[in-house]
C-alpha cells in the first residue's frame, strides 16, 4: 500500500508538468488539490502502515527478557482453529492444513471488538491482544463465581491468540502482583499449622488440634518445606528445619503408607536438601529410605504397600484382595533415584528400578495397564479396569517424569510413555454432548465408564511436557496431537470448577449425552492440585496467560469457600455456597495446591521444567541427573 501511495505521488508530479499550459486558475486549484492528497497521504502513511507491525516481527522484538519457555512460546506456530484432536497420529493433518499463516488477519468468532489476530498495531491496548486480563484484587467477601461456558475458543486445544513479548509482560506484571495475595495464604495456613500442630502430621482447620493420620512423622512440616523455600519464607524454612534435625524420628512401629510415605516425605526431604544443600536433610531421608526398603521384599521385587518402619514387617492392604496397586508400584521410582544419586547408595535405586521393569515385563499391547498387580513369583493383573485416574495415574506420569529425570538417556521409560498416550488416545478419549468437551474415560472389564477423577486432570500438564520433550520433536505429528489433547483436557479441568456454584470441583465428574457433566457422587473438593498444576505447566511452556486467569479464580474460590481462621478446610458440597468448610486440611494443600498457585504466578522462578528439574508427584522439585553435581 505504501508502495502504491508513492507511485501515485509521482503520477501526479509528473501531472503538474504536463499542466504548464493551462489557465492560471487551473493551475492555482491544481496545486491546492494536490497539495491536499499529498497530506492526507503522508498521513496515512506514518499512522496506518508505517505504525503496523507483522506478528513475527514483534516476536523477535527484545522489548523485554524472555525465558526459554516464553520463547519458544512466542515462536510456536499458531493452531488453526479448524483442527480436531486426532486419536491417532496417522489421521495427522499435514503440517500446512495444521498452522496458519502467522500474516493472515484472523477474527475471533463472535468477538464484538473484531481484533486483528495476524498483525498488530502498538496503538492498541494489550487488552485488545489479549482481551481476558483480569486483575489482582482480592475480595473474598464480595467475589462470586463467575460460571462456566467462557473463553470456549480454548475447548478444543487451541491457542487462539498470538502470544507476544507485550502479552507476556502484561500477564508477568499482574501475576506478580497476584502472587503476593497467594503467599499471604500460605502464610495463613502455616501460621496456624505452626500455632496448633507444629511437628505433627495435619492440623485441623477449625477446631484447631492436630492429627497424627500419617504415621506421626511431622508430614505437613516436611512435605511444605520446599514450599517455604520457593516462596522466600526462609525464616520458617530454617526454624522446620530445626525441628527435623532435632525431632523428626521415622522409628515408629506402626505401619504406613509406602507410596504416600515415599512421595510426601521422602519427597519432601530430598527436594529441601537439593534447595538447600543442608546435610541434614538427606540424613533423614536416607534414613527413611532404608526403612522403606523393607517393604520390596516380595518374591517379585514389586513392593508391598504397607510397611512397618520399625522391622521388617510389610504386606498388602487388605481390600486389594492381596494385591499391589499401579500407581503405588510406579511412583517410587523419582524418589528413591534422587537418594540413590545423592548418597551414592546404589540399591535405592536398584530396587526402584526393578519394579518398574517387572511391570515393564506384562505390558499390555495397547500399554493401558489395569491397577492391581500380583507381586508374587509371576506377576500378573488381578482386574481388568483402565483409568487415569485413582490407583493408576502417577504410574504414566512418572513413565515420563523418570526419563526426564535421568537426562533422556533410558529410553524405555519414554516408550513406555509414548505406547501409553497412544492407547490413551485410541480408547479411552472422548467427547462430551453438547458442548464438545474432551476427557479420559474409564473402562471396566471392556464396557466404557463415561465419568472422569479430578486426578485425571494432571494429564493435561503431562501430555504438555511430553510433547515439549518429545524425541520426534515439537513439530511433529505426535507432539503436536498431545500438546493439543493436554491443552482441551486442562479445558474440561477448568470447566469442572467453573460450573460449579461454588468454581471449585468435585471429586469426580460423570458425563451423560445431552448435559456434559455432573458432579459424581462425591461432590466435595478435599483442596486437589492436579488442575491448577496443569495450569501452571501449560502457561509455563506455552506462555498463554489463559491458564493464570484460570488459576486466579480457583484462588478466589479457595479465599471465599474454604479459608477458615486458622488455615483451610475442604468443602462439602461444591455446588452449596453456604456450605462450610470441613475440619481437615491434608498436607498436600500446602505442598502442591498452594506451590503450584504460587508457581503459576512467579514468572521469576528458577524452576527450568524442561531441561533442569522434575517434580515428583506431590510436586517436589529436585534437578535432572544432568545437572546434579
Amino acid at each position: 500500500m505504501f508502495g502504491s501511495s508513492s507511485k501515485s505521488l509521482n503520477q501526479r508530479r509528473r501531472g503538474n508538468s504536463r499542466a504548464a499550459k493551462v489557465s492560471t486558475a487551473s493551475v492555482i486549484a491544481l496545486i491546492l488539490a494536490l497539495s491536499m492528497m499529498f497530506t492526507f497521504g503522508v498521513w496515512f502513511g506514518s499512522n496506518f502502515i508505517g505504525n503496523t507491525v507483522l506478528v513475527e516481527d514483534v516476536r523477535n522484538d527484545p522489548i523485554s527478557p524472555l525465558s526459554p519457555f516464553q520463547a519458544k512460546a512466542a515462536n510456536q506456530p499458531l493452531r488453526g482453529n479448524g483442527d480436531k484432536i486426532s486419536k491417532n497420529t496417522n489421521s495427522m493433518r499435514s503440517d500446512s492444513q495444521n498452522f496458519i499463516n502467522k500474516n493472515e488477519i484472523r477474527e475471533k468468532p463472535e468477538d464484538s471488538n473484531k481484533a486483528l489476530r495476524g498483525h498488530i498495531t502498538p496503538s492498541q491496548p494489550v487488552t485488545v491482544l489479549f482481551p481476558y486480563f483480569g486483575d489482582s484484587n482480592l475480595n473474598s467477601v464480595n467475589y462470586e463465581p463467575k460460571g462456566g461456558s467462557r473463553f470456549e475458543e480454548w475447548k478444543d486445544g487451541e491457542t487462539p491468540f498470538p502470544i507476544t513479548p507485550e502479552v507476556i509482560t502484561m500477564s508477568d506484571n499482574l501475576a506478580r502482583k497476584r502472587r503476593e495475595h497467594i503467599k499471604a495464604g500460605m502464610k495463613h495456613a502455616w501460621n496456624g499449622y505452626k500455632d496448633h500442630a507444629f511437628g505433627h502430621d495435619e492440623v485441623t482447620p477449625l477446631s484447631g488440634t492436630s492429627r497424627d493420620n500419617w504415621g506421626g512423622l511431622g508430614t505437613t512440616l516436611v512435605d511444605s518445606l520446599d514450599t517455604l523455600w520457593l516462596m522466600n519464607m526462609k525464616d520458617e524454612f530454617w526454624e522446620a528445619r530445626d525441628w527435623v534435625r532435632d525431632h523428626l524420628s521415622h522409628a515408629k512401629s506402626s505401619s504406613v503408607s509406602v507410596f504416600e510415605t515415599t512421595i510426601r516425605s521422602l519427597g519432601g526431604l530430598i527436594s529441601a536438601y537439593d534447595w538447600s544443600g543442608d546435610e541434614v536433610f538427606l540424613e533423614k531421608a536416607q534414613d527413611l529410605g532404608d526403612r522403606l526398603l523393607n517393604a520390596f521384599h516380595s518374591p517379585s521385587g514389586i513392593p508391598y504397600g504397607q510397611v512397618n518402619l520399625n522391622s521388617d514387617s510389610s504386606s498388602n492392604i487388605g481390600w486389594t484382595g492381596g494385591s499391589s496397586i499401579l500407581s503405588e508400584v510406579g511412583t517410587l521410582q523419582v524418589e528413591f533415584r534422587f537418594l540413590a544419586k545423592a548418597s551414592g547408595k546404589k540399591e535405592y535405586a536398584e530396587k526402584v528400578e526393578k519394579a518398574f521393569a517387572e511391570l515393564k515385563k506384562i505390558e499390555p499391547n495397547n500399554g493401558l495397564y489395569p491397577y492391581f498387580v500380583s507381586n508374587g513369583n509371576n506377576p500378573h493383573f488381578t482386574n481388568n479396569k483402565l483409568t487415569f485416574g485413582a490407583m493408576s495415574d502417577s504410574f504414566y506420569e512418572y513413565m515420563l517424569k523418570i526419563w526426564i529425570q535421568g537426562g533422556k538417556t533410558e529410553p524405555m521409560y519414554r516408550e513406555m510413555y509414548d505406547k501409553s498416550m497412544e492407547g490413551m488416545h485410541n480408547e479411552l478419549l472422548q467427547k462430551s454432548d453438547p458442548s464438545g468437551l474432551w476427557y479420559i474415560a474409564d473402562k471396566n472389564n471392556g464396557r466404557m465408564d463415561y465419568k472422569m477423577d479430578h486426578l485425571v486432570c494432571f494429564m493435561g500438564g503431562l501430555l504438555a511436557l511430553g510433547a515439549y520433550t518429545d524425541p520426534l520433536g515439537l513439530d511433529s505429528d505426535r507432539a503436536q496431537r498431545d500438546l493439543k489433547t493436554g491443552k482441551a483436557l486442562t479445558y474440561t479441568c477448568y470447566q469442572m470448577y467453573a460450573r460449579m456454584k461454588t468454581g471449585l470441583a468435585p471429586e469426580y465428574i460423570t458425563f451423560s449425552k445431552g448435559k456434559d457433566f455432573s458432579p459424581g457422587h462425591v461432590p466435595y473438593y478435599i483442596l486437589r492440585p492436579e488442575a491448577v498444576e496443569s495450569f501452571f505447566i501449560l502457561n509455563k511452556l506455552t506462555g498463554d496467560p489463559i491458564y493464570r486467569e484460570f488459576g486466579w479464580e480457583m484462588f478466589q474460590s479457595l479465599e471465599k469457600y474454604s479459608r477458615t481462621n486458622i488455615a483451610y478446610g475442604h468443602v462439602g458440597n461444591v455446588n452449596n455456597i453456604h456450605s462450610k468448610p470441613d475440619d481437615r486440611m491434608e498436607s498436600f494443600f500446602l505442598a502442591e495446591t498452594m506451590k503450584y498457585l504460587y508457581l503459576l504466578m512467579d514468572p521469576d522462578t528458577e524452576i527450568d521444567i524442561l531441561e533442569k528439574h522434575v517434580f515428583n508427584t506431590e510436586a517436589h522439585p529436585t534437578r535432572t541427573f544432568n545437572h546434579f553435581q
